[in-house]
């Protein structure tokens, strides 16, 4: 069979909605709009696959979804099919709700692993098939399994992971009798990838990293979740295209991209596309003294308007009760938004460390992960719990 080449733009964990220590990603996600719009262009992309978390929380701010339907409005525009996939942080009842909706223009969302139909012809622009997806959301235990009595943690992982693969693998197998190359995606954490801050652990207590020996022999596997770019096992066809903004400061040093796959009778290339930076924001370790010397040359090459988001470790063991004043000294007259400022300890646990901390080094969300890890709760009822805390969280940053 003659195939005609096709091009897919893989992306994932875009996290519309998300709040910054208290900043809003809005004009970050705009700015990113606008860049991919000119790349489907320049590069003739056929198609967009999100591979997961198009929003921050289940319950996304109204300019979040406001994002969302530019997305899908300019991608119609540029004749470049889309589809998105649900991730742990997506709603599958929000997702759900416009999805007959923007199927008619042109976008397909896959909310859960229960679609009727998960295999979906990924087409050219000349409306001929290029290959066949198999569209993998964030797979929840309940969609795919029992629970047994009497399971302990290990069985019940155990079972999660032979469910996950062979709903893999049945999938594979009906696709590879289209006659097309097969492209498979997936939102969850496989073994040997690199995680940041930003990630929250899924299948707690049922299954902490995928084997990625489990996969089938697609031509290429699209994930997401992991917000750092990389290959999964050394992999050319099994990749993470990470976030395409930074989510967390140690994300900070990394460039963001979204990766160009070509196919022909099978994959003929992977091409990493850098994503610009549209915040400036950066994280340094450095003593008291030493902190306008250290961020002076940061912000000098800023545009105008731009500010630079920072994160301060202090390398200090004593306790100072004028540190923020003191830091706000050396930040004086330098376009800088401070949004974290800590002191760097080892071995310090729960919200008081005992060393002096303050509760001015902490933002809200750390403050009740601390509380949270003083507590003996279930870990699904703790991360339940820390996922409504962050919608609070940004509701309330909406309504400001």
């Amino acid at each position: 069979m003659n195939l005609k080449p096709m091009r897919i733009l893989h992306s994932s964990d875009w996290h519309l909605g998300q709040h910054f220590m208290g900043k809003t990603r809005q004009a970050e996600h705009q700015a990113l709009i606008r860049w991919l719009l000119d790349t489907v262009q320049a590069q003739q992309v056929d198609a967009l696959v999100i591979a997961g978390d198009i929003f921050d929380t289940g319950t996304p701010p109204s300019y979040a979804r406001e994002l969302y339907n530019q997305l899908v409005l300019e991608m119609q525009a540029c004749q470049c099919q889309l589809v998105v996939l649900a991730g742990n942080h997506d709603s599958v009842a929000v997702l759900e709700e416009s999805k007959a909706l923007l199927g008619a223009l042109g976008t397909t969302v896959v909310a859960s692993a229960l679609e009727p139909e998960p295999l979906l012809a990924l087409k050219n622009r000349d409306g001929s098939s290029g290959a066949i997806l198999c569209a993998i959301p964030f797979l929840r235990p309940r969609e795919l399994m029992q629970s047994e009595a009497g399971q302990d943690g290990q069985a019940k992982q155990q079972s999660m992971q032979q469910a996950i693969g062979h709903h893999y693998q049945q999938l594979f197998e009906q696709a590879k009798t289209r006659g097309l190359p097969v492209v498979m995606t997936g939102h969850l954490t496989t073994v040997g990838a690199s995680a940041s801050e930003s990630v929250r652990e899924i299948y707690v207590g049922s299954l902490e990293a995928f084997p990625t020996s489990a996969f089938p022999a697609a031509d290429y596997i699209a994930l997401g979740h992991i917000h750092r770019a990389q290959k999964v096992g050394g992999l050319e066809h099994i990749r993470y295209s990470g976030s395409p903004i930074p989510l967390s400061f140690d994300e900070a040093g990394q460039q963001k991209e979204m990766l160009l796959v070509e196919l022909g009778e099978g994959l003929t290339s992977v091409t990493p596309l850098a994503v610009p930076l549209f915040q400036p924001l950066a994280s340094l370790r450095c003593d008291l003294s030493e902190v306008r010397q250290q961020v002076a040359p940061l912000v000098a090459g800023l545009a105008d308007g731009q500010r630079l988001w920072l994160e301060l470790v202090l390398e200090s063991q004593h306790y100072l009760s004028d540190l923020q004043s003191r830091v706000a000294e050396q930040l004086d007259g330098l376009a800088v938004d401070l949004l974290r400022l800590r002191r760097d300890r080892q071995g310090s646990g729960g919200i008081s460390s005992g060393g002096g901390e303050t509760l001015d080094e902490l933002n809200p969300l750390e403050v009740f992960d601390r509380r949270l890890a003083s507590e003996a709760l279930d870990p699904e009822l703790a991360a339940a719990l820390k996922a409504r805390y962050e919608a609070t969280l940004a509701e309330l940053q909406e309504g400001k």
